[in-house]
Parts: structure tokens; sequence; C-alpha cells
């Protein structure tokens, strides 16, 4: 039996002999009315606060399932990300380390060029201080030449010009 307040309020009883004070059950009814429909409009708003946080429930399930889903995709793509960039990385080095065997193989050529080039220089300064000693020795050689030949030559003239011994002159009478 569903009772509301107006039903508490409205309600009659019979007045029989030695009954209730039918002042006081009449009070006590409006007392038990005006509880009683404060109680089902605090059940009431309960009810709609119960289906306004329900409705902000599923709000923040929504959000929750997006987020999740959010977060799963965001470690999905920093996985693929991060193996890419792994990728990168390996492909970067791997082509440096070539560049740098290149290089390497490069300057080592280079070195032996150089090397070689040194070599070369070397014997060639060789054959030129053979060639400038030979040079000077044969000027050597043509310089005491030339002074004895000057010697020769002066020693010559100087028997050519030398007075010679004067002859006895005839006296004269």
């Amino acid at each position: 039996m569903n009772v509301s307040p107006l039903d508490l309020r409205q309600q009659k009883f019979k007045t029989v002999f030695r009954g209730l004070a039918p002042v006081e059950v009449a009070s006590f009814l409006a007392a038990v009315a005006d509880d009683y429909e404060q109680a089902l409009r605090e059940a009431d708003r309960l009810r709609q606060d119960v289906a306004h946080l329900e409705v902000v429930v599923r709000g923040h399930q929504e959000q929750e399932k997006s987020l999740q889903n959010t977060l799963v995709t965001a470690q999905r793509l920093s996985e693929e990300i991060k193996a890419g960039a792994e990728e990168n990385a390996l492909r970067v080095v791997r082509e440096a380390e070539s560049r740098s065997a290149l290089l390497l193989d490069k300057s080592q050529a280079r070195v032996e060029d150089i090397q070689r080039d040194i070599d070369g220089l070397k014997l060639k300064r060789r054959d030129v201080e053979a060639s400038v000693e030979a040079t000077i020795q044969a000027l050597r050689n043509t310089l005491e030449f030339v002074r004895e030949q000057d010697a020769r030559d002066r020693d010559e003239k100087l028997l050519t010009y030398r007075p010679r011994p004067a002859e006895p002159k005839a006296k004269a009478g």
C-alpha cells in the first residue's frame, strides 16, 4: 500500500468512546506527513543526483576509455618512433662507418702516394747532390788546371822577360 503525504493529511478516523484525542492524532499525522513528504522529496532529489552522477560517471568512463585508447595509441606510436629512430641511428652509424672506412682507405692510399713521392724526391736529391758534387769537383779540377796553366804561363813570361846577364862590354880605348 502506497501512502502519500496527502493521504496522511486527509486521513479521518472514527471517533469512539474512549478513543484517541483527535487533535493529537491529526497533529501527529500532519507531522508524519511533513516528514514523509520531505523524505520523498529527498529521495527524489537523491534519485536525480544519482541519475546525474551516473551520466557524469558514464562520461568519465568514456573519457577513461578514450584516454586508455589514446595512451595505447601513444605507446604504440612511441614504440614505432623509437624503433624507427633506432633503425635510422643504425643506418646512420653504418653509413658513417662506411664513409669512415672509405676515407681511411683514401687517406692510407694518399699517405702511400706521398711516401712514394718523398722517396722519389730523396733519390732525386741524392742524384742532384752527386751531380753538384761532380760539377764542383770538375770546377775545382778546371780551376786547378787554370791556376797551373797561369802559373806556367807566368813562369814562361818571366823567363822570357828576364834580363840576360850582361855581356862583357868591350873597353874602349
